[in-house]
Parts: structure tokens; C-alpha cells; sequence
């Protein structure tokens, strides 16, 4: 099925088309105003650009010969009848019981992620809080999507159950979400946590986006003599996988990070644990480097080609056969091209899903932490994941078992100040 049919497809299976006298009235993908598609004289029609310029079948054609079949019987009489919609099942036994035990499974899977956090050594002062138990508290009251004060009731159940071994006071877990020296340790949880879907996970897409925070930058407009002032945003880039939707790695700055610039470290953190096949992005990742890091991991990257670009070199580039080929496959088939780069849709996905369930934005007041709260939500994610995974797959997930290429967890803890 071609990228045209595919849509198509799924405008028929919104049960948004509707006939009329005209012929069928169908809905741009864009929300942007409806087409009009005849199948009445001989060839079919559609008012929409695409089939004006091209004179091929274009989605929304393809979406009514979807919805109504045609058949000439011998007698040369027409008969129209509808088809049956193509619906995709879901498992609702499946999803039923990962949503009623979800609670309750990540509450374990978190305490068996959090096991592998040595507690750093102390030679002087008083005890320190067992750090394993203040991430627990952290990333559980990021699932919650409570406050602090309000998680107090929550943390201090979690410790009567034997999930930690003391309540830290929400005072004390501000402070830590405050570290820089936490950011690389959820960053390592976070790869753990997608690593039991490792034989799962071989294809997967790139993107970024944005949670708002209730801070402000503000500055003074010389030109026209006012203080002006904009929320400022953390800007997140994740990679995922395109069958889950896990996240495999993630990059969290408190600034506007170019995008094409975070791609090879993504793809390189994903290579650790996951053998990659395909990597799927947008323009904004348009980039030679890109291509070859994805390469250097044994994958193809499918990010389309921007208006301006060429196949051959330039006085900045010499000739690049890799570029070369994948410009060529881009614009000379193109379809096929869009088969793969269609999987970049999942990330979006996966964005979706965190935000909508932990929130698009975040409490924290500092950049670091803002940057440590959204990780948290990161993680939160990735465990409800491996749940949906544990009773559609049968999936048992287990943390820290295989052999890394470096100790993950102790090294990030070096030299740090918690």
C-alpha cells in the first residue's frame, strides 16, 4: 500500500466523508476545508491541488474508493455497495489490565530501577538521604502529577509499604531536583528503562518539542524604549522507537537547541543498547553529518531533503555518495521514501502521550530543575510503557543485567555533590 492509499485510508476510517449531490465531500488532512471527489465519469476527479497538477489518484480519492466499491455486472447495470471499514483491533483485555494495575506495577518497577543507584560515600557531615530513595520520591511524584506538599500522604505510604526506606521532606526534594548532578543520572534510568524492549525496538524516529514553564526572560527593548519579556521553554529532543513508543534516548536544555545538532548524540546513546535499522526525522534534521551518524550505527536515516539542496557537492561540501544516494532515492522515489519517513509520526505521538498524561509543563522555578522535572516525566513515560508491554507482550522486564559498554550508573555519580 502507497503512502497515498495509506492516507486515504485513514480519512475513510474517520467517518468524516459524506455524499452529496455534487459527489463526495471529503475533509483535507489539514483541517484546512473539504474536496469534492466524483467516480461518476469514467476516470475519477478531485478539486484538490494535488490532482490538478498531477492528474493521479491523490488521498482523497483513494479514501472513496475506499468507502464505496463499484461493480459492472454482465448485464452492464452498476451497482454501488459500501465496504466494510478496515479497523485495527486493539486488545482490550490487555490494555484493560495494564491500565487497572498500572499503579501498582510502577511503583515495583521503578524501586527495581532505582536499586541500581549506588549511594556516593560520605566523610564528613551528617548521613545524607539515600539517594535512590529520593529519586524514587521524585519520579513517583511526577506520575502522580501532584505538588509536593500535597505527595507528602503518598511518599509516606510508599515508605510504610518497604518501597523506601525514608520520606524525604518536599523541602529536601527540591533541593535535589535542583542538582546538575542529577540530569545525567535520569538521563541513565531512562535508557535503562528502554532497554528491556531492545529486541523489540528496530526502527525509530527523532523530533523535538517544548514545555512551557511559569518563568519569564526579559529584557529591554532599546528600539522602541519598553521592557519586553517571553516565557521561556524547555526544550526537549527525544528519540524513540517506533513500535512502543519508548524513548531510548533524550537531550533536555533550558534554551532553544538546534535540532540538527542533538541528532548524532541521540542516535549514538541509542546505539548502546538497541541495533539500529532506521531512523526517521523531518527537514529541521537535514544534515550530512546526520546521514552518517546514522550510518556509522548500521541504520539508514529517512529525513527529506530541503528545496535548496542538491545531490552533488558544493564550494562548502565535496561530493558525498551517501548524500548523494539518499537525495536521489528522495526524489526520484519518493513514495517509497515516504513509506519509512512515515514512522516519524510516532514521535509525535510520544509526545503526545507525556504531555497529556504528566503535563506539558512544569513546576520547577530553575533552569536545571525544570530540566530534571521533565526527565522525570521522560521516565514516568517509559515505565507505563514497559507495563502495556508486560501484559500485551509478556514482556518481564529486568534492570541492570546486561553487560554496558561502560558502568553506567557509578559513572555518573563521580565527583558529584549530592
Amino acid at each position: 500500500m502507497g503512502i497515498w492509499e495509506e492516507r486515504g485510508l485513514a480519512i475513510a476510517n474517520s467517518n468524516t466523508v459524506k455524499k452529496n449531490k455534487l459527489g463526495w465531500q471529503v475533509p483535507s488532512q489539514s483541517g484546512n476545508g473539504t474536496y469534492i471527489v466524483s467516480l461518476d465519469h469514467g476516470e475519477p476527479f478531485c478539486t484538490c491541488g494535488y490532482f490538478e497538477a498531477e492528474h493521479k489518484k491523490c488521498q482523497h480519492i483513494y479514501a472513496v474508493e475506499f468507502i464505496v466499491q463499484k461493480e459492472t455486472k454482465p448485464d452492464g447495470t452498476v451497482t454501488e455497495t459500501k465496504t466494510v471499514r478496515i479497523t485495527y483491533t486493539q486488545e482490550w483485555a490487555a490494555y484493560n489490565a495494564a491500565q487497572t494495575h498500572e499503579q501498582e506495577k510502577f511503583v515495583m518497577l521503578l524501586r527495581d530501577l532505582c536499586n541500581g543507584i549506588p549511594q556516593p560515600e560520605y566523610t564528613f557531615g551528617r548521613p545524607r538521604l539515600p539517594l535512590a530513595d529520593v529519586v524514587f520520591g521524585l519520579v513517583y511524584k511526577s506520575y502522580t502529577t501532584m505538588s509536593g506538599r500535597r505527595f507528602t500522604t503518598d511518599l509516606k505510604e510508599a515508605q510504610e509499604a518497604g518501597l523506601i526506606s525514608k520520606a524525604s521532606h518536599y523541602n529536601s526534594a527540591f533541593r535535589y531536583l535542583e542538582n546538575p548532578a542529577l540530569t545525567p543520572l535520569l538521563k541513565a534510568l531512562i535508557e535503562q528503562s528502554a532497554s528491556p524492549l531492545k529486541a523489540v525496538e528496530t526502527d525509530f524516529a527523532v523530533d523535538s518539542s517544548g514545555f512551557s514553564t511559569s518563568t519569564y526572560a526579559r529584557w529591554f527593548d532599546h528600539k522602541w524604549g519598553k521592557e519586553r519579556s517571553k516565557q521561556a521553554w524547555v526544550k526537549t529532543h527525544l528519540m524513540c522507537g517506533v513500535k512502543t513508543h519508548v524513548v531510548t534516548s533524550v537531550e533536555a536544555t533550558p534554551y532553544q537547541s538546534a535540532d540538527t545538532l542533538q541528532f548524532p548524540a541521540l542516535v549514538v546513546q541509542t546505539a548502546k543498547t538497541f541495533d539500529i535499522n532506521e531512523v526517521s526525522a523531518d527537514k529541521a534534521y537535514s544534515d550530512r553529518r546526520n546521514l552518517h551518524a546514522v550510518q556509522a550505527v548500521g541504520g539508514t536515516a529517512f529525513i527529506p531533503f530541503k528545496i535548496s539542496s542538491t545531490g552533488m557537492g558544493d564550494h562548502h561540501h565535496k561530493f558525498d555518495g551517501l548524500w548523494n544516494k539518499m537525495w536521489c532515492f528522495y526524489n526520484l522515489n519518493k513514495e517509497n521514501f515516504l513509506l519509512h519517513y512515515h514512522k516519524r509520526s510516532n514521535i509525535e505521538s510520544t509526545f503526545s502521550m507525556i504531555k497529556a498524561k504528566f503535563g506539558a509543563s512544569v513546576r520547577a522555578k530553575s533552569p536545571i530543575a525544570q530540566v530534571n522535572e521533565v526527565l522525570c516525566k521522560v521516565l514516568c513515560h517509559n515505565i507505563c510503557v514497559l507495563i502495556q508491554s508486560i501484559y500485551e507482550l509478556g514482556l518481564e522486564p529486568s534492570f541492570w543485567t546486561f553487560e554496558a559498554k561502560e558502568p553506567v550508573a557509578p559513572k555518573v555519580l563521580e565527583n558529584s555533590d549530592f
